[in-house]
């Protein structure tokens, strides 16, 4: 594992909508709209709508000096900080004069001066003054999720809904997820949600929004399965739609597997780059290296102008040994960051590409060309991965001393800098085969932060490494006992099992329930292939490791393959293999040692 490899510019995997319909027309007053109002780039408002009230004519209401006199020192009152006073002595203006604006007005000094209950007399007010008002409706419906009084808002929820036009519904529908944000009864908001969108179900124009926002709902209330059900309804009204695929990409990263499945009419359509992208990110988590590079090269050839998928496709490519494909995806995102005005995020993007160029010119053994890309790199946050890469280049260079003094002479800023330094020694040692130094450096790491799963879950591994599989065992079941749904225990601790021969039947449990909570992982299928091999199931075994490589081609998993093949006497296919996976990854200590102790020369 390479702790300093460059991290992948990170978007929000699902684009927020706005609440688009409560700001239009002036319908919430500037202050209230900017809390209220979601920080990502927001969808255009609809269009004004009719409302039934309007402002009382010059004759209709005598401006009398009493009035005028209040109404000025309502506004100097809450001009000058006492917006309570200035709003009790608005309300009463509005209701001597039933002006709608002045309740309004009311309204706004209410919430400016943070007494949601005070704004809800108003409103009330307001409401029972104009009840056809929707702007009153609106007020109400946001004063009532504010103060967490979710049944309540149910009927003006309703009245908004039905009121409103088809095109105005849209924008209402999605934005329904933001406002209930912040509701302590999520269950209850789910409800009420899909109670109003009851009607818009079967919309041709709104089912798939309607559906998707109440999968959204559900999934916020923790209810994955219903979840699951309105994407699928949502993509069967309209298998086109971008929210529908991004809620399925939501609910795959919440380990809802089966959403995987609702993707693939979406994706073979015109998909939306940014859905196609929160996708391979799901995959990459899911170690699909093969599947993600997939997606990515689509995203690259359909938005060639947008950076992130080019540093991501370099990464990809690194990782595959394609050195030259790695580098002219670099190349390509700094081209594309050249464009981009000067910014920190800027210089931090480019200095991931410097970082990466540099990994590149290491594997080809240039050192002095990963020097001069070190040097191009910025300072800052990321000046210990800089120092952590040229170790890695004095490491590999024979010389293990000076790159072990480089890490500790760096100093650290911050307490996850420490722990990183004994992380990046660690790898060090773990490079050069010094397992014993780097389970020790490891459980430095560890003592820093006990009880993080990743960094005993690396102690654990260096543990077998160095010889000490009792000591591995007892770290891996200390991770699931924590975290029982951690997969990379559950199949760490499983293969470890099968490797020994020891426990067979608990290990193939144990990696069964680890390809549960990640299906299709090819490095799980790996194990679960190799231990049905120590069970002596070959031909299942050779099946499952065929399934494996053909997901994620790589030198461990063809290590396996080749040696549950030589021994069904399937000698050439297990040469091929074999050889594929040397190309991958000649330095490979599995496929080393396979090799070795089955006499075989390739």
């Amino acid at each position: 594992m390479d702790y300093y490899g460059p991290m992948v510019l990170s978007h929000h995997r699902l684009r927020p909508f706005a609440l688009a319909w409560l700001l239009a027309a002036g319908a919430l007053p500037a202050a209230l709209a900017q809390s209220a109002a979601p920080q990502d780039v927001v969808p255009a408002p609809p269009a004004e709508v009719e409302d039934a009230e309007h402002p009382l004519a010059a004759n209709d209401t005598a401006l009398t000096a009493e009035l005028f006199y209040e109404l000025l020192m309502s506004e100097m009152t809450a001009g000058n900080g006492d917006a309570a006073t200035g709003y009790a002595l608005m309300l009463d203006a509005a209701r001597r004069s039933n002006d709608p604006r002045l309740y309004r007005r009311a309204s706004e000094l209410a919430l400016q001066s943070r007494s949601a209950e005070a704004a809800l007399i108003a409103i009330h007010a307001w409401n029972a003054a104009y009840p056809d008002s929707r702007e009153a409706n609106r007020y109400l419906l946001y004063v009532l999720v504010t103060l967490n009084r979710v049944n309540e808002s149910a009927e003006p929820l309703a009245k908004e809904v039905a009121r409103a036009s088809t095109r105005e519904k849209l924008s209402i529908v999605r934005a329904l997820p933001q406002l209930y944000a912040r509701a302590s009864n999520k269950a209850g908001a789910a409800r009420v949600v899909e109670q109003a969108l009851q009607g818009e179900l079967k919309h041709p124009a709104l089912g798939a929004a309607a559906w998707t926002t109440i999968g959204r709902m559900r999934l916020t209330a923790q209810d994955k399965p219903g979840a699951l059900q309105a994407a699928r309804s949502a993509l069967e009204l309209d298998h086109t739609d971008d929210g529908a695929a991004m809620l399925a990409v939501q609910l795959l990263d919440e380990g809802s597997t089966d959403a995987e499945a609702l993707l693939a009419p979406y994706l073979a359509a015109t998909p939306l780059p940014e859905v196609r992208m929160a996708y391979a990110r799901q995959l990459l988590q899911s170690q699909r290296l093969a599947d993600a590079q997939v997606q990515i090269d689509a995203v690259t050839q359909e938005r060639p102008d947008a950076s992130e998928p080019w540093l991501i496709q370099a990464s990809l490519k690194l990782q595959s040994g394609e050195l030259a494909g790695a580098d002219a995806a670099l190349e390509q995102f700094t081209t594309l960051l050249q464009e981009v005005p000067p910014s920190e995020a800027r210089t931090r993007a480019l200095n991931q590409a410097w970082l990466m160029h540099a990994q590149v010119a290491e594997k080809r053994g240039d050192f002095a060309q990963a020097e001069a890309w070190l040097e191009r790199v910025d300072g800052g946050a990321q000046s210990l991965a800089a120092q952590v890469r040229r170790a890695s280049l004095l490491a590999r260079q024979g010389k293990l001393t000076q790159a072990r003094a480089l890490i500790r002479a760096t100093p650290a800023q911050t307490a996850e800098e420490e722990r990183l330094k004994w992380q990046a020694e660690a790898q060090l040692l773990r490079d050069a085969g010094d397992y014993q130094q780097a389970y020790e450096m490891q459980a430095k790491a560890v003592a820093l932060a006990p009880q993080d799963n990743d960094l005993v879950y690396d102690q654990a591994m260096l543990a077998e490494k160095a010889g000490r599989p009792q000591e591995a065992e007892r770290l891996l079941r200390g991770i699931i006992a924590r975290k029982p749904d951690y997969h990379h225990a559950l199949n760490a601790l499983g293969y470890l099992l099968a490797d020994r021969g020891e426990h067979l039947t608990e290990a193939r449990t144990l990696i069964k329930k680890a390809l549960g909570h990640a299906p299709d992982d090819p490095f799980i299928t790996d194990s679960l292939g190799w231990v049905e091999f120590r069970l002596g199931n070959r031909e299942r075994a050779a099946s499952l490791l065929q399934q494996a490589f053909k997901t994620q081609p790589d030198a461990e998993i063809a290590a396996h393959l080749g040696e549950v093949l030589w021994s069904l006497k399937r000698r050439e296919q297990a040469m091929d293999v074999w050889r594929e996976g040397q190309r991958l990854n000649s330095d490979n200590e599995t496929l080393r040692e396979t090799l070795k102790r089955l006499g075989v020369t390739l």
